[in-house]
């Protein structure tokens, strides 16, 4: 991530580009223009780009395509450049993922305080998924796993610190998520520990995760117990939030 943040501008009006080319130089952004969609798509290749500043009625591929597009493959903010009579394309610029709106005519300033603003948060964003690819954190049914610190995170924040047996066992689930695990396998895969025959230790972990997981073992909705066979993880889970 570049230290200055780029704003590319995609409005086939050469007035409206210079007049915002030179507001957002002077307030000290990296900035790149394009007149059409297709050229746009060429500038984001090419480009780092934090913000897009886009005209909803573009030549071609018009400007809620490119909304809808980009969302889809990007967390750069984008900002609709909309006429006065573009309430309805405006509505659903925004249901397609854009973040905010001006209306023509506009204040120049009022649109660099919108991308000043924009582009913080797009930028915390960036960088709290960065934090989360280099801690290694597992995210699933509100719950977050802390690879590196061994410890559990709630929704509110409140962390707990698994034991290491309830680490590895939560750690084997997890990457196994989906599928049924008997006790012999989940015994083979957690490391460091001396098993007895017909050790129920690993039936103790799993209670003792329910618990730190305020997982109902009388209706366990996350570690599911499969009669005669062993424990499946039931929930979806993922490397980002």
């Amino acid at each position: 991530m570049t230290a200055t943040p780029c704003v590319l501008i995609v409005d086939d009006d050469p007035v409206i580009r210079e007049l915002l080319t030179s507001y957002l130089l002077r307030d000290g952004y990296q900035v790149c223009s394009a007149e059409t969609a297709e050229q746009a798509e060429t500038m984001l290749l090419e480009y780092p780009v934090d913000l897009v500043m886009l005209d909803i009625r573009l030549p071609g591929k018009d400007g809620l395509t490119l909304t809808r597009e980009l969302r889809v493959r990007s967390e750069v903010g984008i900002i609709l450049i909309t006429g006065r009579d573009d309430e309805i394309d405006r509505i659903v610029g925004l249901e397609c993922g854009a973040d905010d709106y001006v209306v023509k005519p506009f204040n120049p300033r009022e649109l660099v305080s919108k991308a000043k603003n924009l582009v913080r948060r797009v930028r915390h964003v960036q960088a709290t998924t960065a934090q989360a690819e280099t801690r290694q954190l597992k995210y699933f049914a509100g719950w977050v796993l802390d690879i590196d610190r061994r410890r559990l995170i709630a929704e509110d924040g409140c962390e707990s610190l698994l034991t290491q047996g309830e680490f590895q066992l939560l750690n084997v689930l997890l990457r196994n998520a989906g599928h049924t695990l008997s006790r012999d396998q989940l015994m083979d895969q957690i490391r460091n520990r001396e098993w007895l025959p017909n050790d129920r230790s690993i039936d103790v972990l799993v209670g003792r995760l329910r618990r730190k997981l305020h997982d109902d073992p009388a209706d366990p909705q996350l570690i599911i117990t499969i009669h005669g066979v062993g424990y499946l993880f039931s929930t979806v889970v993922s490397n980002r939030p």
